[in-house]
């Protein structure tokens, strides 16, 4: 596991430093200011760049992540990657319906100030007794931190994945569709669950590579 984590840590340090930094800003802010930070700088190159950017922790890195492994012939991490998602979306909702925390739309509705938000045009808000944690970064996190993980050797691409799954998560931010607080536990949970994936996918392997050497022998 500790050779795991060294291996990770383009991709975990930044990580750590994002989470420690939201720890630091969960501690000093209210729910909506990151929202607000957001709205007082909104820029059509802005908005264009993360409602695209959202998209990136939707389904087609998953599939793009299977054919990817298909090709470098790796099977079992194809397979783990719908298991993956599998996973995330049944987390993702139940931890949703724990909690139970009402979207910004809804809560800046009630508290008088809905008013004072810049939505974008194009973009649908979700109302619901949704939004702790984001699924959308857990989902991001999740599938970058597991592509990580299968590919230790490409050691820039930690980054590269780290980058894409903050890009999600900020997104979920910029378009008022959740608050600091749930990407920050959505993010947790993505890398929790990859680890979790990751791991269980090596030891399945392992165990069939130990039949094949008896079977062979």
């Amino acid at each position: 596991m500790l050779q795991i984590i060294k291996t990770q840590a383009a991709f975990l340090v930044p990580c750590l430093v994002f989470l420690l930094l939201g720890a630091v800003l969960l501690l000093n802010i209210e729910k909506g200011d990151f929202i607000f930070f957001f709205n007082e700088r909104r820029s059509l190159a802005g908005d264009l760049f993360f409602a695209w950017g959202t998209k990136l922790g939707e389904f087609v890195p998953y599939i793009l992540g299977v054919l990817l492994l298909i090709y470098r012939k790796r099977y079992a991490y194809a397979i783990a990657i719908p298991v993956l998602a599998i996973t995330v979306s049944i987390v993702s909702y139940l931890s949703k319906s724990f909690f139970a925390h009402y979207r910004p739309y809804t809560v800046f509705k009630q508290e008088g100030i809905l008013d004072q938000i810049q939505f974008i045009e194009g973009i649908s808000i979700n109302k619901a007794a949704s939004s702790f944690p984001s699924g959308h970064t857990m989902s991001a996190f999740a599938i970058y931190c597991f592509l990580s993980l299968v590919f230790p050797k490409k050691k820039y691409l930690g980054l590269v994945f780290f980058v894409l799954a903050l890009i999600v998560g900020l997104s979920r931010v910029y378009l008022v569709q959740h608050f600091f607080q749930d990407i920050y536990l959505g993010a947790i949970l993505g890398i929790f669950l990859a680890f979790a994936v990751y791991l269980s996918t090596v030891q399945v392997e392992t165990r069939f590579r130990r039949r094949a050497v008896k079977r062979s022998v």
